[in-house]
């Protein structure tokens, strides 16, 4: 097998292991980012990741997943043209190798450009293969001891596997190899209700695979209940089974597949399928790093306990990105690695913020979210007021014969402040910055809806949701502002 990192990195004029002002283990994106700010300082950093270079987002998480829900997309699209008149179209998958070949090309040409070639950009970095190890004075990197009292853990997550009864015995599909299979299966049971089992649910529908989604709670159970009960329906139109509120019972394998049995309503069912993917969530890659012996404590999500300068207990040592077990957003990681590794080198000035963090599952229509929900407002003791807009009020979605979708606003009933913006509608991820920006600048719902927006356009709904707070927009002339 090719070495996906060959030809990255040379030391020959790199710093000696005794040199190193900065360690930072892992070489994903939250790595790179530490590594790179620190090294823009002046720093001599090492920079050590262990497997193929570049960490889930851009090797088996978001790039290689969001081409491949295009492409299905694609398909959807095509094969729904009819809803403008005198139009007809048709469109099918006729070679899913040739399709994941494309997608691994985009991959390992993402991976070169902005991982591998990168690194001879920075002469005062030097990478290294792991994997490495906390100990007392520094890391340790196979047999050899770097000597450092600045460390950034940056080790990203891997799939977390559900306690299921049978599941050990069961050659179930996580999101990593579901996207390398050499053909889809004729049926599919995905496990898990959240972003990750959304987006694969639907994409594999949309190439031809009977899907059935299970999930212990409701899909997208962190969200707007709003937001989950439309987009189960729409799955739903889709041909997907959804089954929800329910509990696990057994996984098995059958001559012709497997079967998941499930409790709903005091009944056991079994479910069948050719295959099963296991979406559960994430679990932080921290076994190898011996935290516990250098005073490094987790926290309940099972990954690195960090405070608001990202901090651990370790003096001297940080966290960042996934592996923390919070905001795991490839952004996210990027931001916060930058924070630590400022705050490593330069006194524990900065505070990692999440407070306008918008989040984006890339199901049709997509869900786009920033700031609080109605839930989490009501919980820090928020006099609560919302809004709800059905896109069938918001004209871009009439002009485009789709209206799917909602938008949904969370504000201080007192400051009138905007706290949460909620958005289900095709191409909703592009509207979302919209309204983070409006969080972070205090705006309120008045101001928001006082603001010019560009007429026939998704974000032109972040207007009407903020004037639904006081008006019936239906009543609304064309544009009216």
């Amino acid at each position: 097998m090719t070495n996906p990192n060959a030809g990255c990195c040379t030391s020959a004029s790199k710093p000696t292991d005794a040199d190193y002002d900065i360690v930072v283990i892992g070489a994903g994106s939250a790595g790179f980012s530490a590594a790179i700010t620190a090294a823009e300082q002046g720093a001599r950093v090492a920079l050590i990741g262990a497997g193929t270079m570049g960490g889930t987002c851009v090797n088996v998480g978001c790039v290689p997943s969001k081409t491949l829900l295009r492409a299905a997309e694609t398909i959807h699209h095509a094969q729904h043209a009819e809803r403008f008149a005198g139009i007809a179209a048709q469109a099918r998958l006729t070679n899913w190798s040739a399709l994941v070949a494309q997608k691994q090309a985009l991959v390992d040409d993402l991976r070169q450009a902005k991982y591998l070639d990168l690194l001879a950009a920075y002469d005062q970095v030097t990478y290294l293969e792991g994997p490495a190890k906390l100990v007392d004075g520094g890391v340790a990197v196979a047999d050899t001891l770097l000597p450092t009292d600045k460390v950034i853990i940056a080790t990203g997550t891997r799939p977390a596997q559900p306690s299921i009864a049978g599941i050990d015995a069961i050659p179930y599909l996580t999101s990593t190899t579901a996207l390398e299979l050499n053909k889809p299966p004729a049926s599919l049971l995905v496990i898990g209700g959240g972003y990750i089992g959304c987006e694969l649910a639907q994409l594999f529908a949309r190439v031809g695979v009977k899907v059935t989604l299970v999930t212990r709670h409701r899909l997208l159970a962190q969200g707007e209940p709003e937001i989950s009960v439309a987009l189960s329906g729409y799955l739903r139109d889709e041909g997907i089974e959804v089954i929800d509120q329910l509990t696990y019972t057994r996984l098995q394998q059958t001559s012709t597949g497997i079967t998941l049995t499930i409790a709903k309503d005091g009944q056991h069912q079994p479910l069948q399928a050719e295959q099963v993917l296991v979406a559960t969530g994430r679990t932080p890659n921290v076994e190898q790093l011996g935290l516990a012996a250098v005073g490094v404590t987790l926290n309940d999500a099972g990954g690195i306990a960090v405070d608001d300068r990202l901090r651990t207990q370790k003096k001297g040592v940080y966290a960042a990105g996934d592996v923390t077990g919070q905001d795991q957003f490839v952004y996210m990681a990027a931001y916060g690695a930058k924070i630590a590794a400022n705050n490593a080198l330069n006194g524990d000035r900065l505070r990692y913020d999440n407070t306008a963090m918008p989040a984006v599952v890339f199901t049709d229509p997509q869900v786009a979210s920033v700031g609080l929900t109605e839930a989490q407002a009501r919980q820090v003791s928020h006099a609560v007021r919302t809004s709800v807009l059905d896109l069938n009020h918001v004209p871009r979605a009439l002009a485009a014969r789709d209206t799917r979708g909602l938008i949904k606003l969370v504000a201080d009933g007192t400051t009138q402040k905007l706290l949460g913006a909620h958005i289900l509608a095709p191409e909703g991820a592009d509207s979302i910055q919209t309204a983070a920006l409006a969080i972070q600048q205090g705006l309120t719902i008045t101001e928001l809806g006082n603001l010019i927006f560009p007429y026939l356009t998704t974000v032109e709904g972040l207007k009407l949701a903020a004037q639904t707070f006081d008006k019936d927009v239906s009543k609304l002339s064309c544009c009216a502002g």
